[in-house]
């Protein structure tokens, strides 16, 4: 269904929403008959407020579909996953507040290490510091020169992960990823599937080449891995949309990206919980809608760390009652997706859900987790409602039809 009927049906108010997200939050037993992290957490706070909220989960694109966080985000924002597809490297640019052009063309990079035969051992690298991430930047920046008119940008985002932008006229954004997604690949040969784009795959190509044999003494990051290419078409805001004013509290780069993509304000930080926990409070009667977002559950999940994981929701659990005690009208906790440990990875799992109002319909729901959700009243549904039942419960959306 067709969420733009939101932007018609969306009124401003004197309410104030918290959207709290922990990326990548579900996940599964690491064995038959375990739990889940969710279920081996300690979170008395969360199960609290699940007893007193409507529950449920949400799929981020549809049943079986294995999604990115950007289409993840963006469906949670109520912007179509499918019809907003934006690439990663979009949202990159975005998260490092890298001013795009008409004539450029963005990707996501991962540094990674390559055994002598080319074969992808470790695809983030060993999660290499973001200085030595600095360091290489600033290696290859020297060393390499394109040809064909076309220049690129090299700029860290954080750990293995950077942006790479290239310039030029004539180029298309329609080039396929070069990162396998596993290790024990080769990397994939950029290929375009037009002309434009395929003047920007033998850009990539020449690039990838000279990274290889700059890098090749390594012992870490001797390759990279890009994925995500596009051009950037900017869509409505949120405040455009929603009549809200929404602030992003959010670390990590690529949020901040996909803040910036949908119109929020970025709040300046990159400390732990407690520091954006601060800055929440600080900013809570400026702003009517926050978005906070919490990386490292998901980090940990494609680190196939399940005790770590765990560890991190105890820690979100336990900042809850300092949320909580601003008093939002509305307040939202989920994931964008699922990292399961026992996966490594993203996966198409469900991802629960609970939202607390004065107007909520509370169920008998009383543990926050992806089984005990299931019974909510929510039900299960596109991530991409959320917002509509957010902005009802905000007492924001008016009545539709006579």
């Amino acid at each position: 269904m067709n969420t733009n009927i939101l932007d018609e049906l969306t009124v401003v108010a004197d309410t104030k929403i918290v959207y709290f997200i922990m990326d990548g939050l579900s996940g599964l037993p690491m064995k038959e008959g375990g739990k889940t992290e969710l279920q081996a957490a300690r979170i008395p706070n969360l199960d609290n407020l699940a007893a007193r909220s409507i529950c449920g989960l949400i799929d981020p694109v549809m049943p079986g579909v294995t999604p990115g966080s950007g289409p993840a985000h963006l469906a949670l924002f109520g912007y179509d996953p499918i019809e907003h597809n934006i690439g990663r490297g979009v949202l990159s640019a975005l998260g490092v507040d890298f001013k795009l052009t008409s004539r450029d063309v963005a990707a996501r990079l991962n540094f990674a290490t390559a055994d002598k035969n080319g074969t992808i051992t470790d695809r983030r690298a060993g999660r290499i510091s973001t200085e030595e991430n600095e360091r290489l930047c600033e290696v290859l920046r020297k060393g390499i020169r394109l040809s064909g008119g076309v220049e690129f940008f090299l700029q860290t985002e954080s750990e293995h992960r950077a942006l790479l932008v290239l310039r030029g006229d004539g180029l298309g954004g329609e080039v396929n990823d070069t990162d396998p997604q596993k290790e024990g690949l080769k990397p994939i040969a950029a290929e375009g599937r037009d002309a434009p784009s395929k003047k920007t795959a033998a850009a990539v190509s020449e690039f990838v080449s000279r990274v290889r044999e700059i890098l090749k003494d390594e012992k870490k990051a001797n390759v990279i891995l890009a994925r995500g290419f596009a051009k950037h078409v900017p869509p409505k805001s949120m405040h455009e949309r929603f009549k809200l004013n929404p602030l992003a509290v959010a670390v990590y780069p690529m949020y901040r990206g996909l803040a910036r993509l949908v119109g929020m304000d970025v709040a300046e930080v990159a400390g732990d919980l407690k520091e954006q926990v601060k800055i929440l409070k600080d900013n809570f009667a400026r702003h009517d809608f926050f978005y906070f977002h919490v990386k490292k559950t998901d980090s940990y999940g494609e680190d196939g760390n399940f005790e770590a994981k765990v560890h991190i929701i105890e820690e979100v659990d336990a900042i809850m009652p300092e949320v909580l005690s601003l008093k939002p009208d509305v307040i939202v906790v989920t994931g964008d997706h699922s990292t399961p440990s026992k996966l490594k990875s993203h996966s198409w799992h469900p991802v629960p859900v609970l939202l607390w109002s004065e107007y909520c319909r509370q169920d008998e729901v009383t543990r926050f987790d992806e089984i005990s959700c299931i019974r909510g009243g929510l039900g299960r549904m596109p991530s991409l409602h959320l917002m509509g039942v957010t902005l009802a419960n905000a007492r924001r959306l008016v009545k539709y039809g006579a």
